[in-house]
């Protein structure tokens, strides 16, 4: 069943737990239940924002003015489609994809064990760690527009870049479709086992956090770099600050709104290009009205 909700608190929904309130949230289960809410939507013309896993957002103190839509539980699947092909729902979390690959001896996506979003988000942003890309792995996807209508994408109509891609904004992906290499299984655990404690040693774990702030700059240091030369590791704003294991992991200390996260943002921002000329992009998506 899917339910519509009205004023409803948004840092339920994202790993910093902070964030105003939606005017409007729609988490649905079915694609029929999209269509008709989309079509009711063009006469009311709200806003819309679509939310994944919550892994790289920022409600910001004012909430959302608009509608959040959040896919649910029957989006959240994964099949196998031929011996090295994956059909996925757009609400999978990666780590359950890699996962689903794993145990099916399909190498390839062992870097999404330490991806935090989902499928969708992380098509979105052309999601990616330790070398690799989401757009490696990535065949196809159905999505559906603002206005209701099924849309279908498959790898050549589609043109992924650092952290992003062409599609246009107005879609909401629904599943896809992914190619892995046939390996050995034990080996492609290992290698999976290898990232995620990768992973371990270098960012922090069980902390409010949205991961990686900041985009790496194309040929030059990478984001926590330049954070830690510009002297920022240590600033603080009310109740945020930054990892000091990860100087690109901005953290909500249990106390913060999300105005001390942006302050701390654009207060690094301004550090970082007074003192090395670079200007950092955001990874993280600022969502809403202060």
């Amino acid at each position: 069943m899917s339910f519509i909700y009205e004023n409803e608190r948004l840092s339920k929904y994202n790993w910093f737990n902070l964030g105003g309130y939606a005017k409007i949230f729609f988490k649905l289960q079915s694609i029929d239940s999209l269509k008709k809410f989309l079509k009711d939507n063009e006469k009311k013309n709200y806003k819309i924002h679509v939310l994944g896993a919550g892994s790289n957002t920022l409600f910001r103190d004012g909430g959302f003015d608009g509608v959040v839509i959040k896919l649910g539980n029957n989006f959240s699947y994964t099949k196998l489609l031929k011996e090295d092909e994956i059909e996925v729902g757009a609400a999978t979390i990666d780590k359950k994809l890699s996962d689903f690959a794993t145990e099916n001896s399909l190498s390839g996506f062992e870097f999404l064990s330490c991806i935090p979003g989902s499928v969708g988000g992380s098509i979105t942003m052309n999601s990616g760690c330790y070398g690799e890309e989401i757009s490696k792995i990535f065949l196809s996807l159905k999505a559906i527009n603002f206005k209701g209508e099924i849309e279908s994408f498959n790898r050549d109509q589609i043109k992924f870049f650092y952290r992003g891609n062409n599609l246009k904004e107005n879609l909401i992906i629904l599943s896809a479709v992914f190619k892995g290499k046939i390996l050995n299984k034990k080996k492609i655990l290992e290698k999976q086992i290898n990232l995620i404690n990768r992973k371990k040693e270098s960012q922090p774990t069980k902390v409010k956090t949205c991961g990686s702030t900041f985009k790496n700059p194309v040929n030059k240091k990478k984001a926590w770099e330049l954070i830690k030369s510009s002297e920022c590791s240590g600033l603080k704003v009310g109740g945020a600050s930054i990892s000091q294991k990860h100087n690109n992991f901005f953290l909500n200390n249990g106390n913060a709104s999300s105005s001390d996260i942006e302050n701390l943002i654009y207060k690094v921002k301004e550090r970082v290009f007074k003192k090395t000329g670079t200007e950092l992009e955001l990874e993280i998506k600022i969502i809403g009205k202060k």
